[in-house]
């Protein structure tokens, strides 16, 4: 019985080796990538590898509280918003499914915020009362070439009576002189009266200048028929008397051709406090993809857009007032490309870097320079290599930002293009003749690259794709860290998740970076699949937090005036190096210029830090700030919420 029992046990060990070993035939490159990807995991999660590399993690939000994030900024409470709006989903366009949740990277909380206008694709920057203005958004979704029934377009309309304005209601019909079809607007319009036009040397009346409206139309019916091919001049159909004459459209071509995005001019004030929307004077001009930045004076500078009619907005850019809640148009026009990379120098000039996000011709506003706003000069700055693939690069000023010098990373070609380029730009705008001259390159070409200070003056620099929205499944799962004093770039750990378009990265008080976004154009690699949004928040947590300790910031004043000093409690204050004032983010297309870091004057005493700040108020702007410390090791304190007025 024993010999036998032995036997088959082992003729089934036999038979059992075989079949796996038959199993491992059939499946060896599975469980090559299992044993690759077990092995993997363990690198990545030793501590001595976190300690060199940092380290990534997932962020899931619970599922009803996930969406479509497009924005985010850091708000003065250490909370984020988060804003969708429709998401880039027509859909939730169409059901007027808009969203906004704020989410708390301490308790791990998120709460969903009414949201009062479809934000997607709006602009926003930071105030000096802490509060986000956010302006513009979605009015109407693009419509591409096959999908229009109804021939449209721009109508001009004149208002050649000096006397008074005059306000068409939408659905006014406008009907051409020559081709006799007949066009509907979508919305009301109001066109200003004409201007009086004098001799400035004689007083002699040279005739009226025409009071101008830009309205969209559409054709009364359906059909290739019902397009135009030329310029015509256009009746008002309801006018009488002095209007009729006084009265009418011009319009070039309006025909079934793609219809672009159309911005709304609604603008809003978020609370962080109450966690709601307040709503404020709408600007002059409706925008779609705009850039805010802030001006010295506190006020807010709103450039670019698509308008209302699914046009770029021709170089007419205004300014917010905080303290009315009004909009004021500047005194000269200027056109960009949508959402510009600009902002503040110390000198009170803008420095635009070139960077931007696509729509808009591609010759003009492409140049990077240094702009005056009073006098509308512009200086082109030279020296930008792979000039021609700044749509979609990022921008950020380097820490300190004392040292006025920029980074351009990345970017593509215009539109679609399949070009992307792998340099990094430098240019020191403190220099007698600033010129860009090329940095540490990346491996490669990278279209949407997210930026972020980090507290000990480096910046991470994460993700992108080679082409256009991810196509051909080129998202890029890598980061590094550069140091700006050294000009080195540091590869460290791999992101987890690919990120491209619609897509960006914000500096936490706790000197963790998060991500969110990407809206990939497809799925798969052979572009067949649609993509899907990437709703995952994902989390770095860089080296200098898997060191054994890091500095504390306690006490002080929660203000601090330019120029002035404040005293905070610190533990082994010997060993702090450095403290910076960070601006707190608020990034959308991987366009972040509100971030900076400054350099305070730092004094130690056995149990605390004194720290002085600047007092040019173009490089510290009026709000909130993150207050970081910084050891001889490099490691950072967690931030203090400081206010400078």
């Amino acid at each position: 019985m024993t010999n036998r029992a032995g036997r088959r046990r082992a003729r089934r060990l036999a038979i059992g080796s075989a079949v796996v070993l038959a199993l491992a035939g059939m499946n060896g490159p599975w469980l090559y990538r299992f044993g690759t990807e077990q092995y993997h995991q363990y690198a990545i999660n030793r501590p001595e590898y976190k300690a060199e590399n940092g380290h990534w993690e997932i962020v899931d939000f619970p599922e009803e509280y996930r969406q479509n994030t497009i924005h985010a900024a850091l708000l003065r409470t250490g909370k984020v918003l988060l804003i969708a709006g429709s998401g880039n989903n027509q859909d939730n366009f169409d059901a007027k499914r808009f969203d906004t949740r704020i989410w708390d990277p301490v308790k791990g909380t998120v709460k969903k915020v009414p949201t009062p206008k479809d934000l997607f694709c709006t602009g926003h920057t930071q105030l000096a009362n802490g509060n986000l203005l956010i302006a513009g958004g979605t009015k109407r979704y693009e419509k591409l070439k096959g999908d229009v029934t109804k021939a449209g377009g721009l109508m001009i309309v004149h208002n050649e009576n000096p006397d008074r304005p005059i306000t068409l209601p939408a659905g006014t019909k406008f009907t051409g002189k020559e081709n006799g079809k007949t066009f509907v607007s979508k919305d009301p319009v109001l066109v200003p009266r004409a201007e009086k036009k004098f001799d400035p040397a004689t007083g002699k009346f040279l005739g009226n200048d025409p009071g101008l409206g830009r309205i969209y139309v559409e054709a009364a019916k359906s059909g290739a028929k019902y397009e135009t091919g030329t310029e015509d001049n256009y009746r008002i159909q309801g006018l009488t008397g002095v209007d009729a004459r006084n009265t009418y459209g011009i319009a070039q071509k309006l025909a079934l051709d793609k219809k672009d995005f159309q911005g709304i001019r609604d603008a809003f004030e978020f609370d962080p406090v109450a966690e709601k929307y307040i709503k404020v004077d709408p600007m002059k001009e409706a925008r779609w993809y705009p850039t805010l930045t802030t001006l010295s004076d506190g006020r807010i500078l709103s450039l670019s857009g698509l308008d209302e009619i699914g046009q770029l907005v021709p170089g007419k850019n205004e300014v917010y007032d905080p303290d009315t809640k009004r909009w004021t148009y500047t005194k000269e026009v200027r056109q960009f490309p949508t959402y510009p990379a600009i902002s503040l120098m110390q000198n009170g000039e803008l420095f635009y870097s070139g960077a931007n996000a696509g729509y808009g011709p591609d010759d003009v506003g492409r140049d990077p320079g240094i702009w005056d706003l009073d006098t509308n000069r512009f200086t082109k700055i030279p020296g930008m290599s792979d000039k021609d693939r700044l749509e979609t690069a990022a921008t950020v000023l380097l820490p300190p930002a004392q040292d006025e010098k920029y980074m351009v990373i990345g970017g593509g070609g215009v539109g679609e293009s399949r070009k992307s380029s792998a340099k990094t730009r430098l240019v020191d705008l403190l220099a007698d003749d600033p010129r860009f001259v090329d940095g540490p390159s990346l491996d490669k070409g990278t279209r949407y690259p997210q930026a972020s200070i980090l507290p000990d003056d480096t910046v991470l620099i994460s993700g992108g794709s080679e082409d256009y929205r991810g196509r051909g499944d080129s998202n890029i799962l890598e980061a590094r860290i550069y140091d700006a004093k050294t000009d080195r770039m540091s590869r460290v750990a791999d992101p987890l998740v690919g990120r491209n378009y619609h897509s960006g990265s914000i500096l936490l008080p706790d000197g963790r970076v998060m991500f969110f976004g990407s809206d990939s154009l497809y799925a798969d690699k052979a572009n067949t699949k649609p993509g899907k949004f990437e709703q995952r928040i994902e989390i770095y947590t860089p080296p200098y937090l898997y060191r054994d300790a890091r500095p504390s910031l306690s006490g002080g004043p929660k203000t601090i005036e330019r120029g002035g000093s404040a005293t905070f409690a610190t533990q082994h204050a010997s060993s702090v190096e450095s403290a910076r004032l960070i601006r707190p983010s608020a990034s959308t297309h991987v366009t972040d210029v509100d971030q900076k870091s400054i350099a305070l004057a730092l004094k130690t005493t056995k149990d605390g830090i004194t720290v002085t700040v600047p007092k040019n108020r173009n490089l510290v702007q009026s709000g909130w700030y993150m207050l970081f410390v910084t050891d001889d090791q490099g490691t950072p304190s967690e931030a203090q919420w400081v206010k400078v007025p």
